[in-house]
């Protein structure tokens, strides 16, 4: 799907519908879905391109450990220039100057093969490989945290489109209050002040509606810079996702699943596993190490006599070494990598727990924002027939103006309480997804 291509898409009279109503959308904005926003999250964080990069640079590092078992071979070339040497005869005495060629040449050809390493090029090729699953976790796990991180910037855009819903419906409500008022003060039913009061609430009212589109703006913008968009764009929310079925397993279910497949679990059991690997290949220090050998030399002029004559000379071999000064070296290294294990074992520890927690917090988030939905729910439907009811008692003369005031800012609160309710439901769902290795 080509952004660049709908991102200027003009969607006149497409409207943002809700629970509350319908909303106009500005010409120059882009619909956009939760899978999209994830997508385009992802496809355009600086961040996550360094870890892209941490993957490749990984890969090339396991497949140069795998080059270890493989046989090194030297091709040496040298030419130099022969200074006159001196033979003394007794002593520093009785100096003689033999002859000898100017010039020396040598070739040769070095093949060397490791037979035993003592676990090192083994090891070696395990940490490689263990780094490379660490940099495909990094890059799981921030992928996660960024999802939710773009989710959360998502539905307080939704909150704010609403919020300028209901804002806009109650300003044109004051409008029509207004207008009823000054009929009934005309008719010489009220005094002037109750016209100044509703005048200054509409005011109000429009002032709190402009704070609303200037933060949709920014918003938006902030949204746009980060998913590669013109930042001059509207964000226009899914608003399916209220009605989004949320289930829920149990805490235990959740915590299990977590355990097998959140990224940054993983990514903890991974980086011990390292520090145990570390702890063998330092104990292969302790071992000797075997290898075959095989020369092949053509020299002049020959170094004992010095005559200016080639010399080809061949060998094969096994070469064995142990390393004694290890044996007293080590130790501490080996002590040092043991304990590393241990703190890796720890803070795996600290991550089951901290997992655990964060579950836990999610999961009892989320139950309380699905009951909040239903309690406010009814809250919305008694506000509104309490608005009702005061504003005819009010149109009698039944009701102080302040009584009718306090009833509309109470539906209105009551309103907005709903919709940051419902995207609250919506956020700790995806927490819940994010917490069990889902997202």
């Amino acid at each position: 799907m080509c952004w660049r291509a709908i991102k200027r898409c003009v969607m006149l009279g497409l409207g943002l519908c809700s629970a509350g109503g319908v909303m106009a959308v500005e010409a120059d904005s882009l619909f956009l879905s939760v899978g999209q926003l994830f997508q385009l999250g992802i496809e355009n964080s600086l961040h996550i391109q360094a870890d892209r990069l941490s993957e490749l640079q990984a890969e090339e590092q396991s497949r140069t450990a795998r080059t270890s078992r493989l046989p090194d071979l030297q091709l040496g070339l040298s030419g130099a220039y022969v200074g006159q040497p001196v033979v003394f005869q007794r002593g520093l005495s009785q100096p003689s100057r033999p002859e000898t060629p100017d010039w020396s040449q040598s070739y040769a050809l070095d093949f060397t093969q490791p037979v035993y390493q003592g676990g090192r090029i083994r090891r070696s090729i395990r940490k490689a490989d263990i780094e490379k699953q660490i940099a495909l976790l990094q890059t799981r796990t921030d992928e996660a945290d960024i999802k939710l991180s773009l989710l959360e910037q998502y539905m307080s855009l939704f909150s704010y489109y609403k919020q300028r819903e209901v804002l806009a419906r109650n300003i044109e409500e004051s409008e029509r209050r207004l207008k009823d008022i000054k009929r009934l003060k005309a008719e010489g039913v009220i005094t002037n002040n109750d016209v100044l009061r509703s005048e200054l609430q509409l005011t109000t009212d429009r002032l709190a509606l402009q704070e609303t589109e200037n933060t949709l703006i920014l918003l938006s913008q902030q949204l746009d810079i980060l998913l590669g968009l013109d930042e001059h764009l509207y964000i226009i929310p899914d608003t399916t996702l209220l009605s989004l079925l949320t289930p829920t397993g149990s805490y235990a279910q959740y915590v299990a699943e977590a355990y097998e497949n959140d990224p940054s679990m993983l990514l903890a059991r991974q980086q011990t596993l390292l520090a145990r690997n570390e702890v063998e290949l330092t104990k292969a220090d302790y071992l000797p190490t075997v290898s075959l050998f095989a020369g092949n030399a053509l020299v002049r002029p020959i170094s004992r006599t010095m005559d200016d004559k080639f010399n080809h000379t061949w060998n094969v071999g096994l070469s064995v070494a142990y390393p004694l000064s290890a044996l007293y070296k080590n130790r501490y290294r080996v002590n040092a990598a043991r304990l590393s294990v241990r703190l890796r074992e720890n803070e795996e520890e600290q991550r089951k727990q901290q997992t655990r927690l964060t579950i836990r917090t999610a999961f009892l988030r989320h139950e309380e924002a699905v009951e909040r939905v239903e309690a406010l729910k009814l809250s919305v439907r008694q506000a509104m027939e309490n608005y009702r009811i005061v504003q005819n008692r009010y149109l009698n003369q039944l009701a102080i103006l302040t009584d009718l005031l306090d009833a509309n800012s109470v539906l209105l609160d009551a309103e907005l309480q709903l919709t940051t309710a419902r995207t609250q439901v919506v956020y700790t769902y995806y927490e819940l997804q994010r917490a069990c290795g889902r997202l």
